[in-house]
């Protein structure tokens, strides 16, 4: 999985946005709010990465058993699936 080109992450005053540029931008308009963990995934997700790295590597950064991580990783990289930005 990675993201789409076209989309990219900014940190705003301790927050985390996505936005759509270049010719992304004319096709999906608004703003994706990410909370800290939400930014982590999506920065593993813009090198491409299968589910089971994606765990791997916030098993490393985090404290938090297996298969919670899963369950996480699962819906966020479904909801980014729903919305057209994963390849």
């Amino acid at each position: 999985m990675k993201i789409k080109d076209g989309f990219i992450l900014r940190e705003v005053a301790s927050s985390f946005v996505v936005v759509a540029v270049g010719k992304r931008a004319k096709q999906f308009n608004g703003v994706i709010n990410l909370n800290e963990t939400s930014a982590f995934m999506w920065r593993i997700l813009e090198k491409g990465a299968t589910k089971e790295e994606i765990v791997s590597k916030m098993q490393e950064e985090y404290d938090v058993d297996a298969s919670v991580l899963e369950r996480d990783v699962e819906s966020f990289t479904q909801k980014l699936k729903e919305a057209g930005l994963l390849e």
